[in-house]
């Protein structure tokens, strides 16, 4: 066996970065702020006025991915509720039809006063 005894099982892995814990320990802490932050702009650039309390009652923890980041998809399905419906693709064609009850008089008429002079 060699002198340099280690507890990891590869000999050439550098000791982790203290700073990444703290990171991940800063993005767990204020993913939910972000989240909340997140689900506002998309809300503003959809065009969709939040009530004054509904976002008291969220749980923002269910706006983020996997990696803890907020979730784009997750957020716009939060709000597709209240965005506007889409508009058609194809033009509404009501009234272009054949309808017998908006048709007029099928012959002109003539009044009784013209008749009788």
């Amino acid at each position: 066996m060699s002198d340099n005894q280690t507890d990891s099982p590869f000999p050439d892995a550098a000791p982790a970065d203290p700073a990444e814990s703290v990171r991940a320990e800063v993005q767990r802490e204020y993913a939910t702020k972000l989240a909340a932050a997140e689900l506002k702009v998309q809300a503003a650039q959809g065009g969709i006025k939040l009530s004054d309390g509904f976002t008291d009652y969220l749980d923002y923890s269910k706006l983020l991915g996997e990696d803890g980041s907020p979730s784009a998809e997750a957020i716009g399905k939060a709000l597709a509720p209240w965005a506007a419906p889409k508009e058609p693709e194809f033009p509404q064609l009501k009234g272009t039809g054949y309808y017998e009850h908006q048709r007029g008089p099928a012959l002109p008429t003539v009044s009784l006063d013209v008749r009788n002079r």
